[in-house]
């Protein structure tokens, strides 16, 4: 006798179960991809879509790249409910390509460098690699896109993934393990990225655990460079990376706000900006 597995078309689930376990699967991870769906509920790409379509369509997720995050709650007031890297990716493009560009520019051959998780830093590694005269440069990072980014310039680079639990939201590696790997570690530059950058309460972060591992990226370097676009500026969340004085620079973006950008440099914090 056959019986029926997640897998066969035959034994999918009716649809509003399987969308109601899709939300369950939202809620847990912050995001799901198309080919996920298709695997764990033996559907197509057509029905996975289909099913995220009338998830948005009641209100319940956006779409994004590749599938699909929670929506947005519509509440008064700024909205602290951390964004998935899918999310983030699609937002403030630009912005990031001249963080990417400025920050990358002041790496030289030989240097090592931590590279955070986030989109921000993942446009600096793209920058990274586009530099085609950088040699024999060493790469730190706790973030899987990041790794699979710089992939293709080894081995004119040195990659070395910290290791640890993987948090789907953000493709990133955090304890057990990270903190024992960069402890060992002294790097020349870090480039750490952030939900916040504010004159008072310094670099926060609103995921906890990657503020713990920032904080550990920061006595691992020499010399510590936030990147936040402008967006960033004068917020504040709960887990605190580290004041202003543990950072060296901010690179931000061309468009940040320019009162802002006064008062962190009022602070002692250089900004630098791209032309």
């Amino acid at each position: 006798m056959t019986t029926s597995t997640p897998g066969d078309e035959h034994g999918t689930l009716p649809a509003p179960l399987r969308r109601e376990r899709i939300l369950r699967l939202l809620d847990e991870r912050g995001f799901v991809r198309v080919s996920e769906l298709r695997g764990a509920f033996g559907v197509s790409s057509v029905t996975a879509r289909a099913d995220l379509d009338a998830l948005v369509a009641s209100g319940d997720a956006q779409r994004v790249h590749g599938g699909a995050v929670p929506s947005q709650p519509q509440v008064d007031g700024p909205v602290h409910r951390e964004s998935s890297f899918e999310e983030a990716l699609a937002s403030s493009v630009i912005p990031k390509q001249q963080i990417g560009a400025l920050a990358a520019s002041l790496v030289a051959s030989g240097q090592s460098v931590i590279l955070d998780v986030g989109t921000t830093t993942l446009a600096v590694a793209r920058a990274l690699r586009a530099r085609t005269d950088l040699t024999d440069v060493v790469v730190i990072t706790n973030g899987l896109s990041i790794a699979l980014e710089l992939e293709p310039a080894i081995p004119r680079f040195t990659v070395i993934v910290t290791g640890g639990s993987l948090r789907p939201l953000q493709h990133s590696l955090v304890e057990p393990m990270a903190t024992t790997v960069l402890s060992q570690m002294h790097a020349d530059l870090a480039f750490i990225g952030c939900s916040g950058v504010d004159a008072v309460h310094g670099v926060t972060n609103v995921n906890l655990p990657e503020a713990g591992l920032k904080t550990v990226m920061l006595r691992a370097a020499a010399r510590c460079i936030v990147v936040a676009d402008g967006s960033k500026l004068g917020r504040a969340h709960l887990g605190l990376v580290g004041a202003l004085g543990a950072f060296e620079t901010l690179v931000t973006d061309a468009a940040a706000p320019a009162g802002e950008i006064a008062a962190l440099r009022d602070a002692g914090l250089t900004v630098l900006l791209p032309e």
